[in-house]
Formats: structure tokens, sequence, C-alpha cells
């Protein structure tokens, strides 16, 4: 009997490649209603586009793009398509949109990731922004209906017996605001809980605080940043980071979210700005790579993490906590093995909650469920180039940010280098990367 003939493996079933992360471009950041105020979601998003776009050699084009925004608008439904079409550099790349809150396009680079395949995806651009100054005020959803139903009204004597059934009380306004929709408390609301539940004092906070704005003036002084940021009208850098802060400046700032116990830590000096901003990164295979310049920084991104935590019985914003030592002992990692600590700086004190719970071995046996064999937390290796305490926080453009960030400081260190960077969002989520030179 003759044997059956060896079959030959397609290359959609072999080895997923390796993914790459390509540091991008974004915009400065600025504080709400500051010098970025004019931009909307997509007229900010266009000029970062077509600066990444215009990186590409011989006039490539990456294969596909994820785009997002937190704050809704109802101008658009898939952002990511709006802003490849409006950028004009191709009209058949597909596009879609994703969101999940702060972490939205870290989120999208992990979807990115996911969908490379060696074969006919292996370039995707990735990012998000978020133009705070441009919030679009609604109607509640009470008025809404009514006036749907009065303009589907058949006759004048329709229309005027309709007129009747009007509830004075839904005739305001709906404004968004940064608040978690389940408990109705804002972030800083919820990381002033979390800061009493872990006894964090005013000063450890205002020293992160302080850390990032002297991290991010030098970054910006020796240049760091001037590969990362394409100016946009006018504005050449971040106008957020302070050269001028001081600890005793900081010191002086009031309450910003507990004004009345007398026990409130959070301020505005240690809490990141509502802020406008686009960025963007590249995910790629090997393949991919070769449409970017040879002198574009990029990584390896090894793993990722996502997490969740019952945000009623847990701090809104811990859920990293949980994921990097889940992702570290997946890779027999101690804290020592991690050469760059890229922390998203929502608040100081939830940046302080997440070292001690990283430190805290009742923490991680109860709550995460693992052994603390991680060793000492190396403090002095977090953010080097400072966080969205100095930098900003445009919600949906903070995850390419970071990752960029990350990448460039990476790759300018030795080959076999580790990264960690670790994003909290609303909701009680949070995503997590590995990532080595």
């Amino acid at each position: 009997m003759a044997a059956a003939p060896k079959k030959t493996a397609t290359k959609s079933a072999q080895a997923k490649p390796q993914v790459w992360l390509a540091a991008g471009l974004r915009t400065p950041f600025a504080k709400v209603d500051g010098p970025l105020g004019g931009y909307d979601a997509i007229t900010m998003s266009v000029p970062v586009v077509q600066a990444m776009a215009a990186q590409l050699k011989g006039g490539a084009q990456p294969d596909f793009a994820v785009w997002g925004t937190v704050i809704p608008s109802l101008t658009f439904s898939n952002i990511a398509r709006e802003v490849l079409i409006d950028s004009g550099i191709g009209p058949t790349i597909p596009a879609y949109s994703t969101v999940m809150a702060c972490s939205t396009s870290m989120m999208g680079t992990f979807q990115a990731a996911g969908m490379i395949d060696g074969d006919a995806r292996n370039l995707a651009l990735v990012g998000g922004v978020e133009a705070m100054s441009r919030v679009q005020i609604g109607l509640t959803q009470g008025l809404s209906d009514w006036i749907r139903k009065f303009q589907g009204a058949k006759t004048t004597g329709q229309k005027i017996a309709h007129l009747k059934t009007l509830n004075p009380a839904n005739l305001k306004l709906w404004i968004p605001k940064v608040v978690n929709r389940t408990t109705g408390m804002s972030m800083g609301e919820h990381t002033e809980i979390t800061a009493k539940d872990w006894s964090l004092t005013r000063e450890e906070q205002d020293v992160i605080a302080l850390a990032s704005h002297v991290n991010a003036v030098a970054a910006w002084d020796r240049a760091f940043f001037d590969s990362l940021v394409a100016p946009l009208g006018g504005v050449k850098k971040d106008t957020i980071p302070r050269k001028d802060t001081s600890l005793e400046k900081l010191a002086k700032l009031p309450p910003a979210f507990d004004r009345t116990s007398g026990k409130g830590t959070l301020t505005a000096g240690n809490s990141s700005p509502l802020t406008d901003g686009a960025a963007a990164i590249w995910v790629a295979s090997e393949e991919g790579l070769k449409r970017l310049p040879a002198d574009t920084p990029r990584v390896k991104l090894v793993d990722f993490e996502v997490a969740s935590i019952d945000l009623k019985t847990e701090g809104l914003l811990m859920a990293p906590a949980y994921a990097i030592p889940k992702l570290l002992a997946r890779h027999g990692l101690k804290y020592a093995d991690i050469d760059l600590w890229e922390i998203h700086e929502a608040f100081a004190a939830q940046v302080a909650a997440h070292i001690k719970a990283l430190e805290d071995k009742t923490f991680l046996k109860t709550k995460v469920g693992l052994p603390h064999t991680f060793g000492p937390f190396p403090k002095d290796r977090v953010n080097p180039n400072g966080g969205s305490l100095a930098l900003g926080h445009p919600f949906g453009a903070t995850g390419a940010r970071i990752l960029s960030q990350a990448v460039k400081e990476l790759a300018s260190r030795p080959k076999g280098s580790r990264a960690i960077v670790s994003i909290c969002a609303d909701g009680g989520q949070g995503t997590v990367a590995l990532l080595q030179n």
C-alpha cells in the first residue's frame, strides 16, 4: 500500500511571525482649551496619519489601520476610516476603530499584532486621539425620542397633539463628564479612595509628579522627543511640562477631588490634566519593517496582558497591578529583569498604589494568586522621559504615545533589554506590554 503523500503546510498554517513595534509620531500635547483647541478628533488625527505615511519608503502603504477615540461624537461612527479618507493616503486601506478608555490605542496595538500574519498583513498604522476641547453636547434621551416622534408626525394635527406630550424635565442638555457610568464617580474621586486604602501621603504623590516634569523637560532639552513629535498649528512642543515646578509649589495646591474631609491628597499638580492630542505607532512583521526607514526605532512585542477587576470592590485603576505579575510570571522574570518601566500616570497616587501593590506579598498572594518571587521594585527605572502627569493625557492617544516613547528609549539600550509598558483604564481594566530590544 502506497504511503499517503505528505501535506505541504500553507503559509497561513505556519508559525505566527514575530511582531515588532516601531516608534511613530504624535502631535504636541496641550491642555484643554489651549493652542490645539480648534481641532476636532478628525482634523487633529489627519496630520499625524499623513506624517506617518510620509515615512514609508517609495510610496508604500500600511496594510490596515486601527484608530480610536474615547469621547463619543454623532458626526462619525468609524473614526479610523474617516481619518484615512480625509488624509488621502489610500482609500483601499481597511480601517476600523477601537475603544478601551485610556488603553484605547494600546488595545488597538494588541489587536493589530494579532492580525499581523507575515503574508497579507505585515504593517499596521495604529493610533488614537482625544479632542477634549471639542466635546459634543447632546440632548437627553427623552428629548431626542420626543423630537424624533415629532418629526415623524404625518399631519399638523398630530404635531400639535404631540406638543402636549413634551416633558419639561427633558428640556436640558447632556454634557459628557469624566466619570464612571456605573459608580457616577470621577477618576479622581475613585483614586482618592485608593490613596486612602494604600495610605499614600501627599508628599510621595508630589515627588512622583515632580519627577515626571523634571524628566519630561530634560527629555525635550536633549531632543529626545524631536523625532516623535510632529508640529501642529504652530505648536512645536508639549505645552504642559513645567521647568519651574517644585515640591514647595506642588505642596501649596489645594485638593482637587476631596475638598471637604480635610484628608484629600490629589491635586491639579499630581493629577494628569485634560489634554488635546493625537498619536500613532507602527505594528509590523519583519517583512513590514522593510517599508520603514532603517533608522526607525523598533523593538519586539514579546507578549501582553489585559486585566479586569471588580470596580465595586477594588480600586478603579488597579488592574495593571494584577496584569504585571501575571505577565512576568509567564516568562519567569523578576522586576529587576525589566530595564525600563513606562507606567501611565493618570494620577501620581495610582502609580504609587501600583508599585506598593507589586511589592506587597499579601496582595500578590491573595489578590493576584501568585507568590512574591519578583524581588524589589526598581523605582529608579520608571518613566525616565516623563509621563502623563507632565506630558498630558489625551485618552485615545496615550497608548500610542507611551508605546512609541518606550520603543525609542528601549531601542537605544543594549540588545536583550526589556521594558514593561502599563496603562490603567476606566472601568477597572488595564493593559500591559512586554517589549524587548
